[in-house]
């Protein structure tokens, strides 16, 4: 479902990404893990048409895309869920979840299924539809990011350390419902500093450094591994 081959990309002369080749099937997990500053979320920019490339492609569906704007990558199905959640804090959680589907052309039913859909996925967001976003807290306000690009009806999500700044039953049940998400057919691309949470979600996961991809294999055999074990899991 989506490719990258031989991706670069820089930030003036400084060279973020070097070299990459990432692959993700449809309907796999796949997680991104590595220090901060090793490229993690450069990656996710570069695939979501954030960031330009200094070299290489991006293959959605086996067709190129670096040629499209973000919006247009969004509706062909790529949704990005950014660190630090960036939800609309003057808007309603009912406001922020409109913009999410804006970017459809889908009559009202449709629309009023995904809003049906996405307060099973997040209770809590079904409870606040007239709260104005900075209200929430910031679990509930991760739950929103989530649940605002679902309604775009992505074909993969792209989720930006999905943990930052949560306590650890936050964290648990934002999981949960990222692990759910997966179960229900869609692809994600996870990047995540917990390198715990991201190899118990994901089936497969890189691990980035300094720009490049130096490790790729199973979740499993990755959690094994005594270079991610002693930098990322402990022993």
């Amino acid at each position: 479902m989506l490719k990258c081959e031989d991706l670069g990309a820089a930030y003036g002369d400084i060279v973020a990404l070097r070299g990459i080749n990432f692959n993700v099937a449809e309907r796999e997990a796949v997680a991104l893990i590595g220090a901060n500053g090793a490229g993690k979320t450069t990656l996710l920019r570069s695939i979501s048409g954030l960031m330009p490339l200094r070299s290489g492609s991006v293959k959605f569906g086996g067709q190129a895309i670096d040629h499209l704007s973000p919006e247009k990558r969004v509706r062909g199905g790529i949704a990005h869920v950014p660190e630090g959640r960036r939800i609309f804090p003057g808007l309603t959680v009912r406001e922020n979840l409109e913009v999410g589907a804006s970017v459809r052309r889908a009559g009202r039913g449709e629309i009023n299924a995904d809003f049906e859909r996405v307060f099973e996925l997040f209770p809590q967001l079904a409870e606040r539809q007239k709260q104005l976003g900075w209200s929430l807290s910031g679990g509930e306000q991760q739950m929103l990011a989530i649940a605002r690009a679902l309604m775009s009806r992505p074909r993969v999500l792209l989720l930006d350390e999905p943990s930052l700044g949560l306590a650890p039953r936050l964290t648990e049940e934002v999981y949960a419902r990222i692990a759910e998400i997966n179960r229900g057919g869609l692809t994600v691309v996870l990047v995540e500093q917990n390198t715990v949470l991201a190899l118990q979600v994901a089936s497969r996961a890189y691990v980035l450094e300094n720009g490049e991809i130096i490790l790729s294999d199973s979740a499993e055999k990755l959690r094994g591994h005594p270079r991610v074990r002693d930098a990322y899991l402990g022993r």
